[in-house]
Order: C-alpha cells, then structure tokens, then sequence
C-alpha cells in the first residue's frame, strides 16, 4: 500500500467505486483491439500503414521523382518500390522487366525494344523518356513536365525519402529476382552503406517519422527463394510475403487458364480465382513465418473492379488465420474508399495504395496541402 492514502468518505467511496467499475468495464475494449495492431507494434512497423505504391502513382508516373516527391509530402508512411538491377550492376526502381510500358525504348533503342532491363546499363535507361506515357495514358492527369522524367535508381529515391520533413520509410520488392543472382546481397550493401539498417534521426514533431521507427526498411517478395535470401542477408529486416493464387503461389481451385476459361478480361477471370483450400492458404502462411516473414501482401478483389482488382485474399478468415500466426497483412492495390472500408472491417493492416492522399483522409489523417498545390511547388 502507498504510503500516503486518501480516507473513503461515503462519497469518496462511491465515487473510487465507480471508477473501479468504469475500469473493469473498459478492459474488454482494449483486449479488442485490432489483433494486427499490437504486431505491427512489435514490428516496429506504423498502424495502420500508408504503402505509397509506386509513390503516388496515381497522379505521377510510377517510380519517377514527382511520383516519389509527392507521396512523401502527403505523408505516406512508406514509399514503396520495386528493384531490380542494371547490365553494370546499379539497383535501379522500375516494375515492369520490359521497358515498354513506361519508356520510349520503341524510339531510342528499337532493335532492343524487347530486351530484358537487365541487358541496359544506366547510362542507357537513363536516356529513355520515363514519363511522357503517362501523359498519353491518362490525359486528365498530365503535366508538361512529366515529359522527360528519368528512371531512378535506389539511391536516388533514398534522396527523395531523406530530402523532405516526413521521413518516410522505405518497402522495397524484389522484383523478377531470379533474373538478378544476388541481388539480395546487393540490397544490403546499399541499405548499410546509406545507414539504413541502423537507426535515423527522427523527423520533427508532427511530421511522418518512420525512417526513424525499427521498421524503416520492409522487404517484400513474391519469390519464395528470395525471401530465405532476404533473411539470411538482413534477418532482423521486417519482410513480406507476397501472395497470389496460380503458378509459383497458392494452388487454385481450378487449374483452367485464361485462354480456356471463357473470360473476356483477366479482371474477371481473376476475380473467380479461389485457393483450392484452407489447407493449402495455411500452408503458405505457416512457409511465410517458418522464412523470416512478419506479414502477408495478399490480392485484393474490389468492389468496381478494373485492372488493379485481382483475386479475393483478404477474406475475414485468411486475416484471422494470418493475425493468429503471428503475421500482419497488407493487402495491394487499393484506391478507393468502399474498398479502405470493407477490407479495413475484414482485418487489413494497412494498404498499398496509389492514391496516397485518399488513404491518408480515410484514416483520418488527411494531407496538409492539396495535390496539385505540391505539385507546382516542387515544379511540376
């Protein structure tokens, strides 16, 4: 007993019991909360997650300076990208292994228009246009000085990260790593060499200070070997398996392919896609934590549908399954609000997200400017 104690009046009494009661009443809300939330935690990993997918990619060309620029400005918890590596060695951010998508290697190297990105030095990706397609693609969204955007390379979006009052994270995917021997290896050396993997100075009060938390690195990876090598190469780094449903990931319910299956677009077909069992879900889930995982990036199915929507992996039962293992979950790609909504209520972490300013207002922690304000003023 304290030394000192107060004397129970009648009224004091009352009143201590009152409170007492209130507490005891109380306890069943914070043994309810989130079965993610305190994971995260101990991850050191905030919750719930802003995964700036790409950067903001939504209103910027994927993987490009503004893209980046803008999701930390926002206040994205993460910027997310993916890696792969160049002929002479340099770790580059790009998704696709073709160039075609998002450059213009059809003009400035038409007979290598084909050639994987591994077969170009940096010199040579850093001639392509990176930005004008998505100029074409998306009219409504264009800004003249798209045009001529630069593919970035890991340091330089690790610039973009220490450049700015938010400190944000980084979420980094290997990308097509069997076509990059050592590229985990290599991923190390940058993140140690750039101080990475120790831990950074904090941001300001009130600004995104997760460069500064335990989890200021997540590695992520659809490819089961690379995430033994992610692990042996950089154990205590927080990683994420990725999960999909078809050849080198879940087993489906039905082996039909696409061009047998009667679909008239892979949206559709992927959204009827189910894991042949419960059995087999466990399975990858229990290989995940057994390899160093600490979360899941399972496949959405959205309420509108489009080419983002693919099949339904975060099912109230898979989180339960995947919270009880020890594993949090955050599921890719999703934009909108209806979608934040239902897959939030069915156990989701977190998101990866292309529209990082939506994200950002549905867990109430809307951006101080407005996007196009950020835009012009980092001059775009």
């Amino acid at each position: 007993m304290p030394a000192f104690a107060p004397r129970l009046t009648p009224l004091f009494g009352r009143l201590a019991l009152a409170a007492i009661a209130a507490t005891l009443t109380a306890a069943p809300t914070l043994a309810s909360e989130a079965p993610g939330q305190a994971l995260a935690a101990k991850a050191g990993i905030p919750w719930p997650a802003v995964i700036a997918h790409r950067g903001a990619s939504f209103d910027a060309p994927e993987e490009t300076l503004p893209a980046f620029i803008l999701a930390r400005e926002l206040g994205a918890d993460y910027l997310e990208l993916d890696l792969q590596r160049t002929q002479d060695g340099v770790l580059i951010a790009l998704h696709d292994d073709n160039l075609q998508r998002t450059t213009n290697i059809d003009e400035v190297f038409p007979a290598r228009a084909h050639d994987p990105v591994s077969s170009f030095s940096l010199a040579e990706l850093k001639q392509l246009d990176a930005g004008s397609w998505f100029n074409k693609a998306y009219p409504g969204r264009a800004r003249d000085r798209y045009a001529g955007l630069k593919i970035l390379t890991l340091e330089e979006v690790m610039d973009i990260a220490e450049g700015g009052a938010n400190k944000p994270g980084l979420y980094i995917e290997t990308k097509v790593p069997e076509q990059f021997p050592g590229i985990e290896a290599d991923l190390k050396e940058v993140l140690q060499r750039r101080g990475w993997l120790r831990e950074r100075p904090a941001a300001a009060p009130g600004q995104v200070n997760v460069a500064h938390m335990p989890g200021r690195v997540v590695l992520q990876t659809f490819d089961k070997s690379s995430l033994r090598l992610l692990h042996k190469e950089m154990p205590q780094v927080p990683k994420v398996l990725l999960l999909w449903v078809g050849e080198g990931s879940i087993k489906p319910k039905s082996a039909v392919p696409f061009k047998d299956s009667g679909f008239k677009d892979k949206a559709s077909y992927y959204a009827a896609q189910e894991v042949s069992s419960k059995a087999e879900f466990e399975a990858w889930i229990d290989w995940a934590k057994a390899n160093g995982a600490i979360g899941t990036g399972p496949s959405s199915r959205l309420a509108n549908g489009g080419d983002q929507s693919y099949m339904d992996l975060v099912k109230p039962w898979m989180n339960e399954l995947t919270h009880a293992k020890g594993l949090i979950v955050h599921p890719y790609t999703v934009d909108e609000a209806v979608d934040f909504k239902s897959i939030s209520a069915a156990g989701a972490d977190g998101f990866f997200t292309n529209r990082t300013a939506e994200l950002l207002k549905f867990y109430q922690r809307p951006a101080r400017q407005d996007i196009d304000s950020l835009l012009k003023s980092n001059g775009y």
